[in-house]
């Protein structure tokens, strides 16, 4: 399939990095559309290598990498592929990161810290992206950060709809895992008619080394939990939320994440957890460790090939949100 799609005047052009190359061609089958072959590789010093098969002079170019591990290799990689299509005349530069690098450091908690989501805004905007597409960013805020357009998109639709599909919603409860997803697992709670409750974690004062206290805020005894949150890296945060569930009653937990990060001994914790079903999307390729039968990953590439597809056609990707009656 060409990597070329025309309509009218305008040219589009899809290209992948190769962080995660099977999101990037589900994403070119749902747009009708090849992703643009690319030589890219590696030297013997890890310096990386791009060049483009074919001319993207005068194209719409949708570039799409996700920040998996390796991340920093993946991030250099995308801002060399964004200067590649500056140089070759693109028209204009969609950068479509689904799961965003470095999105957790966003602030300043102590003095002598970088704002490191603020950084690689910069470098994707100094490479010369036009626009940044991402999925769930760990806070708003991050928008702000690039001097252009940003497409928040929302996986609160694709992962609400499997859960609500599955559970007696009458039996349902959604939980945020602490005090800061409150307004997310909200708006679970408004697409599921759902009640709410809340984790709230704290340090226990009467034992020492800093020991938490899993407080549940809410009634979960007799009810199947859905823990709504944006990433799961270890595991530790979350299987500790799902502990508590539990000990304060819940009949099932079902734990819902946009992005798998998993990394370090999330394999572990996921498989001993008495979680019935941790649920993701594909924002990131899932470590082949972690093929338990218990995790189930759904597809974000309709979501994001319709943004592209607002996007050339300058159409409204809020639109898209508002319609399935998601977060705008």
């Amino acid at each position: 399939m060409s990597g070329i799609k025309t309509t009218g005047e305008k040219k589009m052009m899809f290209f992948s990095g190769r962080a995660h190359p099977e999101l990037a061609e589900e994403v070119a089958h749902q747009l009708g559309i090849g992703v643009v072959p690319t030589k890219a590789f590696d030297f013997a010093n890890g310096e990386i290598y791009v060049r483009y098969q074919e001319s993207a002079r005068g194209a719409d170019c949708f570039l799409i990498q996700s920040h998996t591990a390796p991340i920093n290799k993946w991030i250099m990689e995308q801002l060399i592929m964004i200067d590649a299509l500056k140089r070759a005349s693109a028209r204009s530069i969609t950068v479509i990161v689904p799961f965003y690098g470095y999105a957790r450091q966003d602030k300043k908690h102590r003095g002598r810290e970088p704002i490191s989501a603020r950084l690689v805004a910069d470098l994707l905007g100094a490479a010369g992206a036009d626009r940044i597409v991402s999925v769930d960013l760990h806070t708003d805020q991050i928008v702000g950060f690039f001097d252009g357009p940003v497409d928040h998109l929302f996986a609160l639709p694709i992962l609400a709809d499997y859960v609500g599909a599955k559970v007696d919603k009458d039996k349902l409860t959604v939980v945020s895992p602490d005090a800061g997803r409150v307004r997310v697992a909200d708006r679970w709670c408004d697409r599921l008619g759902a009640p709410l409750a809340i984790v709230h974690k704290r340090r226990d004062k009467d034992v020492a080394n800093q020991v938490t206290v899993h407080e549940v805020v809410g009634n979960v005894e007799g009810r199947v939990c859905v823990l709504v949150d944006d990433m799961i890296d270890t595991g530790g945060t979350i299987c500790a939320a799902a502990d508590a569930l539990f000990a304060h009653g819940a009949e099932d937990v079902i734990v819902t994440a946009t992005h798998g990060v998993l990394s370090g001994p999330a394999a572990d914790r996921l498989k001993n957890s008495k979680v019935s079903e941790f649920v993701f999307t594909n924002t990131l390729p899932t470590p082949n460790e972690l093929e338990l039968d218990k995790i189930t990953v759904l597809s974000i590439a309709p979501t994001i090939a319709n943004a592209v597809r607002e996007i050339f056609e300058d159409g409204s990707v809020t639109s898209l949100f508002e319609e399935q009656g998601g977060p705008a």
